[in-house]
């Protein structure tokens, strides 16, 4: 929200100091953007222009990105680190091509990395990686600790390249507390303790400490991926270089979907995420397991016997999802859909009786 007012106001002092417009500002990003950009440009009247998703390339393409950019756009928002698969975004061939285009058009359009998660990643695992203030085109950073930081919610940071990135006249200046104090924020008081903790963890754990707990996390994520690929039920959605996380489909959904492997791994005491991707691929469902400092490999390797077990159980119940007629084995190979529907009804109704049955007799 700050990032995005500061590229909102310094592109319109720029456009008033010309003479031009300047109610049409817009902001261009994926359509794998975090809700909090979304929420920024409703809430701030700002136009949001997402670069549409395809099967099998779920973050921002940086081609198409700077091709929607105009001379209205207040910059380019990046991901380090997609909220949907954990994947980086290529922002380095974003600065590229956007140098390029400002060559040629004159305008001098800046990019913003969301970096939630990857800021505190990126510089351990992959310090090669160019996405940050090495870059000239990166004007400002945003990252939060209560992720990857290792603290737990309610700590964040953005910080600007340089001090002209953020317009002064967005700074409040008082002095009721003793001293002058600067301040730009949105938010009310709040208490200390989140800093306080990151400070701790900074201190404690220092460049070392920060990056076992990333290769350990990273090698975890690795774990859990294998696993689930030996199970041959799986399509792997995420990238290796990235978040630690996995994200990974059903190779067949016919039957019984990715949302019905959520629902029966609560069962087993996890609660792992089931969702639709974006336009425009929205009609690929995706489950996804982060993992933090605190998931082992014995969790991880738990983790896909569960699965595994829930994978039988779905295999040995009827589908949820109704069956074309055409498929079915009944008169000429034909069943309406009426029929399917008594069918499937009747067959859950004599399995929950017959579960609730042996249950009982268990007990006795």
């Amino acid at each position: 929200m700050l990032a995005g007012l500061a590229f909102k106001r310094k592109w319109q002092n720029k456009r008033k100091a010309e003479g031009k417009p300047f109610d049409k500002p817009n902001i261009v990003t994926g359509a794998n953007v975090q809700v909090c950009w979304e929420k920024f440009a409703r809430y701030f009247e700002v136009e949001l222009k997402e670069v549409k998703l395809s099967e099998g390339y779920y973050v921002m393409d940086p081609a198409k990105a700077v091709e929607m950019v105009d001379e209205n756009t207040i910059c380019v928002a990046a991901i380090l680190g997609s909220t949907l698969n954990g994947e980086f975004e290529d922002v380095k061939l974003l600065n590229d091509l956007l140098t390029e285009k400002n060559k040629e058009t004159g305008w001098d359009t800046p990019i913003h990395v969301d970096a939630a998660s990857g800021g505190f990643i990126a510089p351990f695992l992959y310090p090669e990686l160019e996405w940050d203030f090495r870059l000239p085109l990166v004007k400002s950073i945003n990252v939060s600790g209560h992720k990857y930081g290792l603290v737990y919610a309610g700590i964040g940071w953005v910080v600007w390249r340089n001090k002209e990135d953020l317009p002064e006249e967005l700074i409040f200046h008082i002095n009721y507390l003793g001293a002058d104090q600067p301040t730009f924020t949105l938010n009310f008081s709040k208490g200390s303790s989140q800093v306080i903790a990151q400070y701790y963890q900074l201190i404690r754990l220092g460049f070392e400490g920060y990056r076992n707990v990333m290769e350990n996390c990273h090698e975890n994520a690795m774990v859990l991926k294998e696993g689930l690929e030996k199970t041959g039920r799986f399509n792997i959605v995420s990238k290796d270089e990235g978040v630690p996380l996995v994200a990974f489909s059903l190779k067949d959904n016919k039957r019984h979907d990715e949302f019905e492997v959520a629902e029966l791994l609560r069962r087993f005491g996890w609660i792992v995420p089931a969702y639709t991707m974006p336009a425009d691929a929205q009609h690929i469902t995706v489950l996804r397991v982060v993992i933090r400092e605190d998931f082992s490999r014995t969790l991880a390797e738990r983790l896909v016997l569960d699965i595994t077990k829930v994978l039988h159980e779905l295999d040995s119940l009827p589908s949820k999802v109704l069956v074309p007629a055409s498929e079915q084995n009944g008169r000429n190979g034909k069943k309406t859909e009426i029929e399917t529907q008594r069918e499937v009804t009747t067959y859950w109704r004599k399995f929950v009786s017959e579960r609730k049955a042996n249950n009982k007799n268990k007990i006795c």
